[in-house]
């Protein structure tokens, strides 16, 4: 394959003599890793790039062309992310033994997965037809996995297969008490990277989080290791891909055929992203992972990617598999019909899937494969990496203009927030009447707004003039760039008075909850007639009030209103709006709070 991509991207060369020096640089190659012991991404980048040429390599154009032409080396969806992560360290050129080593990695995980397949393991599952085991951890004791589940936890082996999460415990016997979480059914759930640790303590970052409806708390398992999160990252990412082509499998009522092809995709995703971390010690994430499904729930627009991917080729295939076998080598019925590859690369590599009804061994032909079927999903796609290269963009903006500390943070958020708190202060003291004429002819604008009825056209009128700036900027500052928005930093604080701030934080916190409670509490008494006294009267204004919004015209209410709010502080108002304040904190004073008891929660069911 590897001389197509080299005849794509030199069309009409000669290759043959490329291809031997490919060969010779491959023998290179192995004395390299067998002295480092690991990938060539960490063999010295001197030697690496001596042997990195130019018209040996191949590009991301013919590499994208070919390899998904082998639905086992790359995918059409993750393929651009595939030759981003073989090409990470040479400049976004695919080398000859760099290739050659992908190849052998992802051979040596098709050999490992498949002998996890037959050996006894897989039968004392009894997982259901058509179901594979993708990957094991935990059967090693220095690769060991725990389960938490409250503060209780427990080692054994986990089990990933295309349908469920399996969870056996290592005092248990093979085949007793295994715990299945079903990824296949649609019962709200979640898997996502968590903290753990004893005792329910929120610990190390190693853990993945899996939440359904049919749970009545979130199970944990811990992938403790010494170094990074890579275990736990890595079984996050296939977990998910799991998980989210069983959504696919769901939203487009694929079955039969179709399902076990999605299903067969997702699988090779998987072996492929095993493959590259394995052999280079990478695991891509986010927007360039190389899982297809993952990718499409993460990229801009990838409803449309799955949509496209549905449309163009699953919608496409015939619904048995009887056509697949043909003696002759055109055959008039897959016209209408597309093929489906993976679902026979793995067939061949042993993966049984779904059961053919004619156990003929005849060759599937391929003659007929509806051509063209992909525009609109590499259209879609395409669309969709542009929109992701644009998020990362202003990710990268975002990352520069973090700042870290509450009081930090405070301050930016005051600048931002600058000519807004300018504007509030400058109504509140209008309402303060310290300048009369001023805080009157203010007053009256605000009441003839009202009585005109202009105040439907306000919030029109600031989306207005918002626009108005934005297009202003946009067309007389077209060549400036964004001026830097200068903050003043606060007094720098040492830890001890960190600990107090925060102390005095969270004291404050408390005393607010404490004070929300007592309103709710007191409310509470008025309601059940606890005083009847207060709950009669409280009763009466509530029917005043009602009746009150029914039957006088809102504008009539807001002119009231603003009467009310606005002339408060009026030299007039004032000493009669203190007295009255005055009256209803007495009277709320005397409104007992409803009784509260504290139950402790019962021990034996935190040691379920």
């Amino acid at each position: 394959m590897f001389d197509m991509m080299l005849a794509w991207e030199h069309p009409g060369a000669v290759v043959e003599d490329e291809l031997s020096e490919n060969h010779s640089a491959l023998r290179t190659t192995v004395d390299i890793e067998d002295d480092d012991e690991g990938s060539i991404f960490y063999a010295n980048s001197t030697r690496l790039a001596v042997q990195v040429n130019d018209k040996k390599t191949v590009g991301l154009g013919a590499f994208a062309r070919i390899a998904p032409s082998c639905p086992i080396i790359a995918d059409l969806v993750t393929v651009h992310n595939l030759f981003d992560a073989l090409t990470c360290s040479s400049g976004g050129r695919l080398h000859f033994f760099v290739f050659d080593k992908y190849i052998k990695s992802l051979d040596k995980v098709f050999r490992s997965v498949k002998g996890i397949l037959q050996s006894p393991l897989a039968s004392s599952f009894h997982l259901d037809a058509g179901e594979c085991i993708l990957a094991m951890d935990g059967d090693r004791p220095i690769h060991p996995v725990f389960q938490h589940i409250g503060i209780s936890a427990w080692p054994g082996r986990l089990i990933l297969t295309t349908h469920a999460l399996y969870f056996q415990s290592i005092k248990v016997g093979y085949g007793d008490k295994i715990v299945k979480y079903d990824l296949a059914t649609d019962s709200d759930q979640v898997i996502k990277r968590d903290f753990t640790g004893p005792l329910g303590v929120r610990l190390f970052d190693k853990a993945v989080m899996y939440k359904s409806s049919t749970l009545t708390e979130p199970i944990y398992f811990d992938f403790p290791e010494l170094g990074g999160p890579s275990r736990r990252d890595y079984w996050l990412a296939i977990a998910r891909e799991v998980l989210q082509v069983n959504k696919f499998i769901r939203k487009f009522n694929l079955e039969n055929v179709q399902r076990a092809e999605a299903l067969s995709k997702a699988i090779l995703g998987i072996l492929r992203y095993s493959a590259v971390k394995e052999a280079f010690h990478i695991s891509p994430s986010h927007f360039k992972t190389t899982l297809t499904f993952s990718l499409a729930e993460k990229l801009p627009k990838g409803d449309m990617v799955l949509k496209a991917l549905y449309a163009n080729y699953f919608q496409l295939l015939d619904t048995s598999l009887s056509h697949l076998v043909t003696e002759s080598p055109v055959d008039n019925r897959l016209q209408n019909h597309s093929l489906p590859f993976s679902l026979y690369a793995l067939s061949r590599m042993g993966f049984i899937l779904l059961k053919r009804k004619d156990e003929a061994q005849s060759e599937i032909s391929f003659c007929a494969v509806c051509f063209g079927v992909t525009k609109s999903l590499e259209a879609a796609l395409e669309e969709s990496i542009c929109y992701s290269e644009r998020i990362d963009a202003a990710r990268a903006t975002i990352d520069q203009v973090k700042v870290e500390g509450v009081d930090a943070n405070l301050a930016l958020m005051q600048e931002l927030l600058f000519p807004f708190t300018q504007v509030v202060k400058l109504t509140y003291s209008l309402t303060k009447w310290e300048d009369p004429l001023k805080s009157f002819l203010f007053l009256a604008f605000t009441l003839y707004v009202i009585q005109r009825g202009f105040i439907a056209y306000m919030l029109p009128s600031f989306f207005l003039a918002f626009a108005v700036v934005m297009l202003w900027h946009k067309y007389n500052g077209r060549e400036q760039l964004l001026g830097v928005l200068e903050v003043r930093t606060p007094p720098s604080k040492n830890p001890v008075e960190q600990i107090l701030t925060l102390q005095d934080a969270i004291s404050k916190l408390e005393e607010t909850l404490q004070s929300v409670n007592i309103v709710l509490l007191k409310f509470r008494a008025v309601l059940f007639a606890a005083v009847p006294k207060t709950t009669e009267m409280v009763a009466v204004a509530f029917l005043a009030a009602s009746a009150f919004l029914i039957f006088v015209p809102w504008r009539h209410l807001l002119l009231i209103a603003v009467l009310e709010v606005y002339t408060r502080e009026m030299p007039l108002r004032k000493q009669n709006t203190e007295k009255f304040r005055r009256r209803i904190r007495e009277w709320w004073a005397r409104i007992p709070a409803a009784p509260v008891q504290m139950i402790k929660p019962n021990e034996s069911k935190k040691k379920r």
